[in-house]
């Protein structure tokens, strides 16, 4: 199905045949990322209606609408990860075209994308395709060979990029917890630390004569925060968490989407030429890191 907005177009999927939509978070937010009041859908029979937000959450890209409208038929969303190799087709309406189908192969599993500025976050535990995804295709079904989804449309690396036929897709599982919790909280739960990380980079390494090339580097901390009780300070460096090895920013917020509000969690950090540990009991609220 097709998803208007006052500033551009995107896909969604019926999930329950109450009318209720799943879709990317930023097919319904404005450039300050604050959603909409309302938006229209157009449904694969021609027919359009008006839907309310019902909640994003923006850690994951997902959000649930509500189209004044009942007995649609939901899509089927998969319970198992696909295999690489996998058919994928991608349901949307890239560029305004309306039921557009494309075809591919699942390329990858557990992808994750850097944070951007559009992505502070970062994009975590993505599946890859090379079905050609479009702008107009966020949010849209990617569907297996039986018709299941296995994930929704997230976003793609133009040919300028030097990529070629590169794709992600939210999994299935994300989009129905999160969406789940939505339904249920208006908000979603994601385990945060309270810190916001910098990749190192070799000029930041020379110019403080670091002890390590890897490992995100703390820049700032929230005040009361998980980090903050802890005694994690800016300027310090983790290098693991909860066991895992952190070579960068994505592995900290791959680790912490990983992880659960309330979770006490062994963080190990370089802080000059020491290595120190920590122990931090995560938070439960969707701010950066």
């Amino acid at each position: 199905m097709t998803i208007t907005t006052r500033d551009g177009i995107g896909s969604g999927v019926i999930y329950r045949s109450d009318g209720v939509i799943v879709t990317d978070a930023h097919v319904v937010e404005d450039q300050r990322k604050q959603p909409y009041g309302t938006v229209q859908v157009q449904l694969a029979d021609g027919s359009q209606a008006s839907a309310s937000i019902i909640g994003v959450d923006d850690p994951s890209d997902v959000a649930v609408i509500k189209a004044d409208r009942s007995d649609l038929p939901a899509a089927q969303f998969s319970a198992t990860t696909p295999d690489v190799g996998d058919l994928a087709v991608v349901i949307g309406t890239p560029l305004g075209l309306t039921e557009t189908v494309t075809a591919g192969i699942v390329s990858g599993l557990h992808r994750n994308m850097p944070p951007s500025a559009e992505r502070p976050q970062g994009a975590i535990d993505l599946l890859q395709t090379d079905a050609p995804i479009s702008p107009g295709n966020s949010g849209g079904a990617v569907v297996d060979g039986k018709g299941q989804v296995i994930g929704l449309s997230e976003a793609y690396l133009p040919p300028s990029s030097g990529a070629v036929a590169i794709g992600f897709v939210t999994p299935a599982a994300t989009v129905t917890n999160v969406a789940d919790q939505l339904l249920k909280n208006g908000k979603a739960s994601h385990a945060v630390l309270g810190v916001v990380p910098a990749d190192l980079t070799p000029e930041i390494v020379q110019r403080f004569n670091l002890a390590t090339t890897t490992g995100a580097l703390v820049i700032q901390v929230s005040p009361d925060s998980p980090a903050d009780k802890a005694g994690i300070r800016a300027g310090d460096i983790i290098t693991a968490f909860d066991g895992q090895k952190i070579a960068g920013v994505t592995d900290l917020l791959a680790a912490l989407r990983k992880a659960q509000p309330g979770q006490e969690v062994g963080i190990t950090a370089q802080r000059g030429k020491d290595a120190k540990t920590f122990s931090a009991v995560l938070a439960d609220t969707s701010g950066t890191g």
